[in-house]
């Protein structure tokens, strides 16, 4: 499989019959995992890097998971195709600006990805579409046990797996969801949620992870310790958390239609005019807009089928798939004249918001 093969295959992502979750867009859990006796990626010297990177990609690739899967050094790809993966979220943007031995292996349906000498020698992720964490851990836990029957993990008795980062020792798995919070957003009430999540262990961060923005009202809550518990208590205590915000958010919606339904189609309406007619749009406004359309679509206004064109939309509409889509390199401006005639295309035929239904929706 090459670069350009695997990026025009369907995935769990992409393809447009995978959405339909109602605010649980993606699942996704990563193993932090570390190649006894050798040094951590950053310490390590190029040729120590190119060792770890052809061992790691050699043991990866032999999984069941990978076959017919894409295996390459980040040295090969160029910077749209590098841009695509994290997009994707198949790469960390960390990992797009590695040095020399750095390299990922990605399974054909893109549901699996494994970084090699990111910060750590890999970095295993398996990604589900919606609330699917058990599914998600079974995977990526029979992934793991595989990759041990080949290569020596770093382990202490009383650390659990060593990490090149003090915070991802003992089990080194971060578990997330990538959630669709606008009523909250709508509300104010973000900050509060937030403030509650960090409490209990949890971080709140944007699209594309840490020090991003969360563009189109979307967020990945994730767990913070992974010493101490076990996967299952970690995957149990987030589940509760992320249950306990599917509820506020409900809850949030329902206020917004109790006390000022008007304001609230105003704002649907709007972005649905605006992404049939609109000739300039920045990324950030095109995230804002579709994530109103999705949420007008959680409500009854517009048929339930198209919540898996938003949120298709929402990974195209991203620069890098603009560009490749749009076959060259162009502008911020440019991106913008042409991601707004994407979506004018997109909406042409998109059918018309009928608000008399919003009150069945909340699904």
């Amino acid at each position: 499989m090459t670069i350009a093969s695997l990026i025009d295959s369907p995935s769990e992502l992409t393809d447009s019959s995978s959405s339909k979750s109602a605010i649980v867009l993606m699942t996704r859990i990563r193993l932090a995992r570390n190649l006894a006796g050798h040094p951590f990626p950053g310490w390590a010297k190029p040729a120590q890097r190119e060792r770890v990177l052809e061992a790691c990609r050699e043991a990866v690739g032999a999984t069941a998971f990978m076959k017919k899967g894409l295996g390459v050094g980040l040295d090969e790809l160029g910077e749209l195709e590098k841009r695509i993966l994290v997009e994707r979220h198949l790469i960390s943007r960390e990992l797009s600006g590695s040095k020399q031995g750095s390299g990922v292996v990605i399974s054909k349906d893109q549901a699996f990805s494994v970084m090699i000498n990111e910060e750590d020698h890999l970095r295993v992720q398996v990604l589900r579409a919606g609330f699917q964490l058990k599914k998600a851990w079974a995977a990526i836990n029979e992934m793991d046990s595989l990759l041990e029957e080949s290569l020596d993990f770093a382990f202490s008795a009383d650390l659990g797996y060593l990490t090149a980062c003090p915070t991802n020792l003992g089990t080194g798995m971060r578990a997330s969801a990538m959630m669709h919070l606008p009523a909250l957003v709508i509300a104010n009430q973000m900050e509060k949620v937030v403030r509650a999540v960090n409490q209990l262990g949890m971080v709140v961060r944007g699209l594309f992870g840490e020090g991003s923005d969360a563009s189109g009202s979307i967020f990945q809550i994730s767990n913070q310790t992974t010493l101490g518990e076990s996967e299952e208590q970690i995957l149990k205590r987030l589940s509760g958390v992320l249950q306990s915000i599917i509820e506020h958010e409900l809850n949030a919606r329902a206020r917004l239609l109790e006390a000022d339904p008007g304001k609230l189609f105003d704002k649907i309406g709007r972005a649905y005019g605006i992404l049939q007619n609109g000739h300039v749009l920045s990324s950030n406004e095109a995230m804002n807009l579709l994530s109103l359309i999705r949420l007008g679509v959680d409500l009854g206004m517009f048929p339930d089928g198209k919540r898996s064109v938003t949120d298709r939309l929402f990974i195209e509409a991203q620069p890098g798939h603009l560009q490749r889509a749009q076959k060259g390199e162009f502008e911020a401006g440019q991106r913008d004249i042409l991601r707004a005639e994407r979506l004018r295309s997109e909406f042409a035929n998109f059918a018309r918001p009928d608000f008399t239904l919003s009150a069945n929706g909340n699904n």
